[in-house]
This record gives C-alpha cells, structure tokens and sequence, in this order.
C-alpha cells in the first residue's frame, strides 16, 4: 500500500471514530405544574439558592461507596443547577400559592416582595434506586425596614427511581419531584403565614 493510500486509510478511520463517538445529553428540572397562576398576590422572592461545590458543573454527580463521586462525562445539565432550582421553585410555588408576582434573587430595593425564600442544598444525590435531596430553607417577611423570619428548617425527601436500569433523564424526573415537594412545604409555610394575619385584622 502506498504512503497516500495509508494515509487516506488512516484519515477515514479517525473520521468513522469521531462520527461513532458518543453526544452530550443535555437535561432539564421541570415543574409539574400546567396551570398558570392568575392572582398578584402574594409577591415571592425566590432566592439565593446555595448549593455545594462539588455540584457546580455540568456534568451530573453521584455518590460511589461512600466519599467517592462520579461525574457524568456525557450526561448534562442544560443550565447551572442552581439556576434550575431556582427557576422550578418559583414555578412551583407561583402554583401553589395562586400570584404571578415571583421575583428571583436579587430584586431591586424599591420592589420588595412581601416574602423571601432562600434555600440552601446541602445534598442531591441519586443511587439505590432512589433519589435524595436535602436542603436548609428560610422563609421570611420582607419590608423597607426589617425582615421578620417566618420559618427555617431542614427537609430530608428521597423518592424512587423506576428500578436498576435508570437513565440520567430518569434523575432529572426525580429531582423535579423532590423539588415538588420541597416547594408544597415551603408554600404551606407561606399559605398559614398569610391565614394568622388574615385572622388578626378581623
């Protein structure tokens, strides 16, 4: 065989290796919401939402026996995380709590919503078959003056993954339920909130 032909030979089998080598996948977090809010009442600040560093890239993460992460080579988030979170915790509690008046952090000085979430992740992980999430979350009342706290506590959630054979876009279905959940207790919190200063004025 020639220099050229094996050099032509070469070339084809380097692009017939680039052409069959694996895509990126990109993934979402998505609220399970479809009906929009319609009220304008209560405004929602959504945020800062804190999560840990080892979380902070695309690729997506997982645990292995105990202290040791895996991170996707292919499998990504379509945006930062925390950003999804943000974006689907305001969703959600849009819903839950009837306004389209959500703010995310940071809003502006003279448009201060009447009540502000922050939220701290401190883990999320998928494996066992199961999803988990755990965050730190405050919720406060906001004013020009001062903020008066309203509650802060941690929430442990786990749900199940749909068996041993589960995908990364399984992951992503898994933590926008987790996220789901997380978002009904923080606007139950809100709900009874409004309900105790309804009842005072009357």
């Amino acid at each position: 065989m020639t220099p050229i032909k094996l050099l032509t030979v070469v070339c084809a089998l380097l692009l017939a290796a680039c052409g069959s080598s694996p895509q990126h996948q990109y993934y979402l977090l998505n609220s399970n919401q479809q009906a929009p809010a319609m009220g304008q009442s209560p405004s929602l600040g959504v945020g800062p939402i804190t999560i840990p560093e080892y979380l902070n890239r695309s690729g997506m993460v997982y645990s292995e026996n105990g202290n040791r992460l895996h991170v996707a080579r292919y499998e990504r988030w379509a945006e930062p995380l925390e950003d999804g979170i943000q974006r689907v915790l305001g969703l959600n509690l849009s819903a839950a709590l009837g306004t389209q008046n959500i703010r995310p952090h940071p809003w502006q000085r003279n448009d201060i919503p009447e009540f502000a979430v922050q939220v701290w992740l401190l883990s999320l992980d998928a494996g066992n078959n199961s999803a988990e999430l755990v965050a730190e979350w405050r919720v406060t009342r906001t004013g020009d003056e001062a903020s008066t706290p309203v509650a802060q506590r941690i929430s442990r959630l786990s749900t199940p993954l749909p068996g041993p054979g589960w995908q990364a876009a399984d992951t992503a279905a898994a933590y926008s339920d987790l996220l789901q959940r997380l978002s009904d207790e923080i606007a139950s919190v809100i709900r009874r909130d409004l309900e105790a200063g309804a009842s005072d004025q009357n």
